[in-house]
């Protein structure tokens, strides 16, 4: 009798959910659909698949070894993470509230804030590590709290347990954003989780090639409403995106525990560093957050790394570009390691005085942690740091 794919491991349904061998030809990798349309058996009468906005045969093997990886019902594949972002807003209408959290990436807050104000949304944000205020900051209006498994740039860690059930309590949708994470790390629908989202130009992609988001989740009817949404909007990903990320998966547990073991060793070494004021990462046991990272993550904390140097921004600023491995640039996610200054690259289109409020300093500096070697990185950021005369 041939094993449920539901009993393979999650590295094996990586590599063999959604890539089935193509039977025209018995290829291994599923071949690419490019076309556009798709000829039907009669008037009226519809194949599987008809235009490729609705539906292409590319993007259904991506979506579907999402879904399983993900523990969904299933899976939608979108032209960007903020495009993913904003299907979701497009659940809420005109009056609704959104409750988002604090440590929170800037093109989710310049979203909410730009755009779904102009559209009538009410938004505000809340420590998402402080349950007790979570659960006070909920209106009678509000309808989607928003949270980030590992926040960013400070890497805080929610409690999602009780996150599900202060939104169940107060009927809300839940809503994260897992790009730091991974399913590798946490699959936040197997805790109770709405709506898992993902910039799978990070991880997923892993190689800096391509610009894509996903959604997944685990009720039926909310995924037919987000299938609508996306359709009617028509924010799809494209099929050789879909390609390059279907591939990416393959080896996203090695990438990931990869990265992730050199991340906790260049966190443990910038801890120790005298021109270094504060390492922020949930693998040290100084973070606010490493007993919860622990038990909801298994023993990996992701390959992001946030620290503060006692510098001013130009210093800060001089660190970031005296590197040489660590590429100047945002996103993050890929094999090679990146390095930016959250003021003003990632977080610059947050507020000032928000930025000031949440922690976002002149000083930071955050990480995104590569396939290269720990010597190599460890040295490439000491002689940063002496570059720029700290």
């Amino acid at each position: 009798m041939t094993e449920s794919p539901h009993a393979w491991s999650f590295r094996t349904r990586c590599i063999h959910v959604g890539n089935e061998v193509d039977s025209a030809t018995g290829a291994v990798v599923p071949p690419l659909h490019l076309a556009s349309t798709f000829r039907q058996p009669g008037a009226g009468e519809w194949g599987p698949y008809d235009y490729s906005r609705s539906g292409n045969p590319t993007r259904a093997g991506f979506e579907r070894t999402l879904a399983s990886i993900e523990s969904g019902c299933g899976a939608l594949a979108f032209s960007s993470g903020m495009a993913a972002i904003h299907a979701v807003t497009l659940l809420l209408s005109s009056g609704d509230h959104i409750l988002a959290g604090s440590d929170l990436y800037g093109g989710a807050y310049r979203l909410f804030h730009q755009i779904c104000e102009r559209a009538g949304l009410g938004v505000s944000l809340v420590d998402m590590t402080d349950t007790d205020a979570v659960a006070a900051a909920i209106r009678p209006e509000t309808k989607l709290i928003w949270a980030e498994t590992i926040g960013n740039p400070q890497l805080s860690i929610p409690n999602l347990p009780e996150l599900v059930r202060v939104a169940a309590d107060a009927q809300v949708l839940l809503g994260v954003d897992n790009t730091f994470g991974t399913p590798v790390l946490i699959r936040p629908l197997e805790l109770g989780v709405d709506i898992v989202m993902h910039s799978a130009t990070k991880y997923l992609g892993g190689h800096s090639d391509l610009v894509g988001g996903t959604l997944a989740v685990a009720d039926p009817d909310l995924f037919q409403r987000l299938y609508f949404i996306q359709n009617a909007t028509g924010a799809v990903l494209d099929p050789f995106s879909c390609f390059l990320a279907a591939r990416g998966l393959k080896t996203l547990e090695l990438r990931v525990q990869s990265q992730s073991q050199t991340a906790l060793r260049l966190a443990l070494w910038l801890d120790q560093h005298p021109r270094v004021s504060r390492v922020l990462y949930p693998g040290l046991p100084s973070h606010p957050g490493h007993p919860l990272a622990t038990q909801l993550m298994g023993g990996h904390y992701g390959a992001m790394v946030t620290f503060q140097i006692e510098g001013n921004l130009s210093q800060t600023a001089k660190v970031c570009e005296s590197t040489r491995l660590f590429h100047l640039a945002v996103s993050l996610g890929a094999v090679e390691s990146l390095i930016e200054q959250p003021a003003t690259m990632s977080h610059a289109s947050y507020a000032k005085t928000d930025r000031e409020r949440f922690g976002i300093t002149d000083g930071l500096i955050r990480l995104s942690v590569g396939l290269e070697s720990f010597d190599d990185l460890r040295d490439d950021l000491q002689a940063a740091l002496v570059a720029a005369g700290l």
